[in-house]
C-alpha cells in the first residue's frame, strides 16, 4: 500500500513537471511570435515614418530575419544537444528580446535589416531545442498532443503581437512599442533558465558525433519531401502574415486599433483550433498509420487555398472574418503532425539537430522569401491595382498551398520506413 502511494506521488510530481516546463516553454513561443508579428501590425506608421517600399518592407520583414535565424539553428541546436537545452533557449530569448527592444531606436532601413537581423540570431536557439525537450519529457503517445500545445505558442504569439501592437502604437508609437515588448521577454529569460531543467541523457549517446545526423536525414526521402512541403506552406504563410494586417487597412480602409482586433480574434480563435485539431488527430490516425502525419497537413493546405482566396477578395467584412478564421485553422494545422514526425526521423540524441535542419531549410526558403516575393509583387502591380495591389499580390501567391500539399501526400507512405521508434 506505501509503495502504491510513493509511486502515485511519483507519477504526479512527474506530471506537474513536465505541465510547468511545458507552460515556460510556451510562454518563451509566444514571445517568439509576438517579436515577429509586431512588425506587421506596424507595418504603415514604420514605412510613413522611414519611408519604405513594399519590397523593402518585405525584405525587412522575411529576408532580414530569416537569413541568420535559419543559418544559425544548426549550430546552436549541436549546442543543445551537446550541454544544456534550457540554458540554450533562455540565452536565446534574451538576446531576441534586446533586439527587439533596439528596433525602436532604428532611424532608417539598414538599421531596422540589422536589428531584425539580430532578432532572429536570437530566435535561431529557441524552437528546436524546445521540440527535443518536450519529446524528452513526454512519452510517443502524448507527444504530438504536447507539441500542439506548445504550438500554440503561434496563434497566440500571433493574435497578441497584432492585438498590443496596434495599440500600444496608437497610443505610444511604434518605437515605444517595441521597447516595452523587448523588455518583457527579457523578464522571463532568466526565470526560465532556472525553472526548466534538462533530463539526464547517456553521455555515450551525449557525445556521439553529431555529423552523422545530416547524412541520416539525407537518405530519408520524407524528411525532403515534409520540409519542402513545409516550406512551400511557410512561404505563402508567413507572408501573410506580415501583409495581411497592411491589406485590411489599405483594401477594407480599416483603422489600426481595428485591424489589430479583426486579425486578433481569428488568429487566435481559428489558429487555436487548428493547432489542437492537429495534435489531436495526428496522435489518433498516426498511431495506427504513420502516413497520417503528412496526410492531414496535405488536406489541410488544400482546402486553404479557396478560403483565403475569397476571404481577401470578397468585400463584405463578416464574410472575409469567417473565411480566414477557417483558413488560419487549417494553414497552421500541420505544425504538431511535421513536428512530431521530424522527432522521430532521428534517434533520441540528434533531435534537436534534426528539428534545426528541418528548420533551415523551412525558415530559409518560407521566411526569406514570404514576404519579401509579396512585397514585390505589391510594388509591380501598384500602376495596375493601385491600393488593391497588395490584395492581388498576396492572392496570387497562393499556389504554393497547392504545392505543399501534393509534396506532403508523396511523403506520407515514406513515414512508415523513415520512422525511428523510441528506445525502449
Amino acid at each position: 500500500m506505501g509503495d502504491d502511494h510513493l509511486n502515485d506521488g511519483r507519477i504526479a510530481r512527474r506530471r506537474t513537471a513536465r505541465r510547468g516546463v511545458l507552460a515556460l516553454l510556451l510562454l518563451a513561443y509566444i514571445f517568439n511570435f509576438v517579436d515577429r508579428q509586431v512588425l506587421g501590425i506596424l507595418a504603415a506608421p514604420i514605412k510613413a515614418d522611414l519611408r519604405l517600399t513594399d519590397t523593402e518592407f518585405g525584405a525587412i520583414g522575411g529576408l532580414a530575419f530569416a537569413l541568420l535565424y535559419s543559418a544559425l539553428g544548426v549550430p546552436l541546436a549541436i549546442v543543445a544537444d551537446r550541454s544544456s537545452r534550457s540554458g540554450v533557449i533562455a540565452a536565446s530569448l534574451a538576446v531576441w528580446s534586446a533586439f527587439t527592444a533596439l528596433c525602436g531606436a532604428a532611424t532608417g532601413y539598414w538599421q531596422l535589416f540589422l536589428c531584425r537581423l539580430g532578432v532572429g540570431v536570437g530566435e535561431a536557439g529557441g524552437v528546436a531545442p524546445s521540440y527535443a525537450l518536450i519529446a524528452d519529457y513526454f512519452p510517443p503517445e502524448r507527444r504530438a498532443r504536447a507539441l500542439a500545445i506548445y504550438s500554440l505558442g503561434v496563434p497566440i504569439g500571433l493574435s497578441s503581437g497584432t492585438l498590443i501592437g496596434a495599440y500600444l502604437a496608437s497610443l505610444i508609437g511604434w518605437r515605444s512599442s517595441f521597447v516595452i515588448l523587448g523588455l518583457a521577454g527579457l523578464i522571463l529569460a532568466p526565470i526560465l533558465r532556472f525553472a526548466v531543467r534538462d533530463l539526464p541523457r547517456p553521455t555515450a549517446l551525449a557525445q556521439a558525433p553529431l555529423r552523422q545526423v545530416f547524412p541520416l536525414l539525407a537518405r530519408k526521402p520524407s524528411f525532403w519531401l515534409l520540409a519542402s512541403a513545409s516550406s512551400a506552406s511557410s512561404l505563402i504563410g508567413y507572408g501573410l502574415a506580415l501583409w495581411v494586417p497592411s491589406v485590411m487597412m489599405r483594401s477594407f480602409h480599416l483603422d489600426l486599433p481595428t485591424t489589430g482586433k479583426f486579425l486578433a480574434s481569428l488568429l487566435l480563435v481559428g489558429g487555436s483550433i487548428g493547432v489542437f485539431a492537429g495534435g489531436w488527430l495526428a496522435d489518433r490516425l498516426g498511431a495506427m498509420d504513420r502516413s497520417w502525419y503528412a496526410r492531414l497537413p496535405a488536406i489541410a493546405w488544400l482546402a486553404t487555398i479557396p478560403l483565403y482566396a475569397v476571404g481577401l477578395l470578397t468585400s463584405n467584412l463578416w464574410i472575409t472574418w469567417s473565411l480566414l478564421l477557417a483558413a488560419n485553422a487549417l494553414n497552421i494545422l500541420w505544425l504538431s503532425p511535421v513536428s512530431a514526425a521530424v522527432q522521430h526521423l532521428a534517434p533520441r540524441h540528434m533531435r534537436s539537430t534534426a528539428a534545426a535542419s528541418f528548420l533551415l531549410i523551412n525558415n530559409l526558403i518560407g521566411l526569406g522569401a514570404g514576404p519579401l516575393l509579396i512585397g514585390r509583387l505589391s510594388d509591380a502591380l501598384k500602376q495596375s491595382y493601385g491600393a488593391d495591389a497588395l490584395r492581388n499580390a498576396a492572392v496570387g501567391c497562393l499556389g504554393f498551398y497547392l504545392v505543399a500539399g501534393l509534396l506532403a501526400l508523396v511523403a506520407g507512405p515514406r513515414l512508415r520506413s523513415d520512422w525511428v521508434a523510441d528506445e525502449p
